[in-house]
């Protein structure tokens, strides 16, 4: 695709900082370099030059790389001004560049769209590129980088190449059953493939969860009854005071939530209101509050104070628990012996006895859950709901052997069809705006 105007956008990080980094692209990019840098410049590579509008003023002095379409990210002619990264610089630069015939201001992820409509990259492989902009974490960046290289197009590619040629070998039995150069019978090997497909899908869809603890998060609720120490391990963990801890009870009455980056993991930790009975109307939402976050958790922590231990009624049966004694430095050493027998860990904030053990466990059952980054795995709800529509096309195809094998051939390719759209490789236009309204300005 050629586009008739060009685009330009800040596309390093936020201002002021030491360089600022602008990119152009489209057909008004190599004449936007000879005016500014005072000629063009050797492709890929980096030249020093001074910088001028077209009035002839200094705008700074900068380095310029020019890539000619359509080896470049975009496909289209593209150029990086690479200029001192004040406020002042990177204005001037812009209304400049802007102010060129053809040349406006990019839309949000305007330049990865131009890269997907020019072949450069498919649309499982841009929402990598959004993933990697937007990684906090270890896991999270190895897994983007491993989506925005293609291991998970070619999956989606792989079998799509497979039903397309299943429905060919079908269809060539269709239309030409009499001819001696068509194998007889190649219905057992195709249809015992797409059984096989099925399976495969099923256990790829079944990925989804793990896929979301790494882009997502691993959520951890912290319960317990008023005063067990909640709020008080909720600061430790966040290493600041993000709640308020007092001696009276039901101070902290709504969520508050930290994030934590455990063995590479983005682990979202929970501080809830105190669970009693009787409590008063506020505190009565924040027990609501807290016992629907427990209900969507991936782990509790439940906390009891190893000194006046209460019970709060039973907890999520579905969810994985971690029972947490607290205040350990306020008993002697035998009542601290006995104590450790009935709980999974036993802790002192005070002291900071057991806290680095605590998150240590939190930290295995993240990695256990999140299972290994490096697995292909649907990275979006999109795929997982066309993923199931595949895989409803195709017992389709297998369920009934009564109707026609044309019917199950349009079976095969409506299944092809939806694989296809994952990866953008049929008409995806009502997606487009979406997918690409993740991105910030200048990507």
């Amino acid at each position: 695709m050629i586009s008739r105007d060009s685009i330009v956008a800040l596309s390093s990080g936020r201002l002021p900082a030491g360089v600022a980094v602008i990119r152009i692209s489209g057909p008004q990019t190599r004449f936007v370099v000879e005016t500014i840098s005072g000629g063009m410049v050797k492709d890929r590579v980096a030249v020093l030059r001074r910088l001028r509008a077209p009035d002839g003023t200094v705008l700074d002095h900068g380095l310029v790389v020019f890539f000619p379409g359509p080896a470049s990210f975009t496909g289209e002619d593209v150029a990086e001004f690479h200029v001192h990264g004040g406020r002042a610089v990177v204005a001037k630069m812009l209304e400049t560049i802007a102010g060129f015939d053809g040349v406006r201001h990019a839309e949000p992820g305007e330049f990865t769209r131009r890269a997907f409509l020019n072949g450069k990259v498919d649309l499982v492989e841009t929402e990598a590129l959004a993933d990697l902009v937007n990684a906090e974490t270890e896991a999270q960046r190895r897994f983007a980088i491993q989506n925005a290289e293609g291991a998970q197009s070619e999956l989606y590619l792989g079998w799509r190449r497979r039903l397309i040629h299943a429905r060919a070998m079908i269809e060539a039995e269709i239309d030409f059953a009499d001819e001696d150069d068509v194998p007889g019978s190649v219905s057992d090997t195709v249809w015992s493939d797409v059984r096989a497909m099925i399976g495969e899908i099923d256990r790829h869809i079944a990925g989804f969860r793990a896929a979301e603890i790494i882009r997502d998060g691993f959520e951890v609720v912290i319960l317990g009854a008023p005063n067990a120490g909640k709020s008080s391990l909720f600061n430790t963990l966040a290493r600041r005071d993000a709640a308020i801890v007092t001696d009276e009870p039901g101070t902290t009455r709504d969520l508050l939530e930290v994030t934590l980056d455990l063995q590479g993991l983005r682990v979202r930790l929970t501080d809830t209101a105190g669970l009693r009975d009787a409590p008063g109307k506020i505190e009565a939402i924040g027990i609501e509050k807290a016992r629907a976050k427990a209900d969507r958790a991936d782990l509790l922590l439940f906390l009891q104070d190893l000194v006046d231990p209460k019970d709060v009624g039973p907890l999520p049966a579905a969810i994985p628990a971690l029972r947490v004694g607290t205040k350990l430095d306020l008993l002697d050493e035998q009542a601290a012996v006995d104590a450790t027998g009935h709980y999974d860990l036993v802790i002192s904030v005070v002291e900071g006895t057991g806290v680095e053990a605590l998150l240590a466990e939190v930290g295995q059952r993240a990695a256990r859950a999140a299972g290994n980054v490096a697995d292909v795995l649907p990275s979006r709800l999109r795929h997982v709901e066309l993923l199931g529509e595949t895989n409803r096309h195709l017992l389709g195809a297998t369920s009934d052997q009564a109707v026609g094998q044309e019917l199950r051939a349009e079976e095969l390719r409506l299944a092809a069809d939806r694989l296809g759209r994952i990866v953008g490789a049929v008409d995806v236009e009502d997606l487009l705006d979406v997918i690409f309204s993740q991105f910030c300005i200048g990507k």
